[in-house]
């Protein structure tokens, strides 16, 4: 018995797919650092953590990267000691380890992966 088949791609398609997929990838870790404000988890006192040291670090979204940063020289030290007293005047929910709640085991650990799945539909035409 012979068997012959023919595989045509289209590129195009192709093409608009992989486009999707990172954006998707970038517009969802800005819906989870929205989320994150939202919440009010970060601890805030004058408001720079929060508001002005905080971003998304897209440099390496081709390769399914992004990274949200919290840039200042004081942030992995409250990121890491949730004993400390935080101020919950202006974030009522602020605590350490703010970002683990979107972890494996955390409260909002589908946020993420539910947020992409909806993008990349959306922006795949799917």
């Amino acid at each position: 018995m012979k068997v012959s088949s023919t595989i045509k791609l289209n590129m195009g398609r192709i093409a608009k797919l992989t486009k999707a997929q990172r954006m998707a990838l970038e517009m969802t870790a800005e819906a989870v650092h929205t989320d994150m404000v939202q919440s009010q988890v970060i601890p805030f006192d004058t408001g720079n953590l929060q508001n002005t040291q905080t971003f998304v670090d897209y440099s390496d979204s081709a390769s399914g990267k992004i990274t949200i940063a919290f840039n200042t020289p004081y942030a992995r030290r409250l990121y890491y000691h949730p004993e400390f007293n935080f101020t919950k005047s202006e974030n009522p929910n602020a605590k350490g380890r703010w970002a683990d709640d979107y972890l494996e085991n955390g409260s909002k650990k589908d946020f993420a992966r539910k947020t992409y799945k909806q993008l990349y539909k959306k922006l795949g035409g799917i």
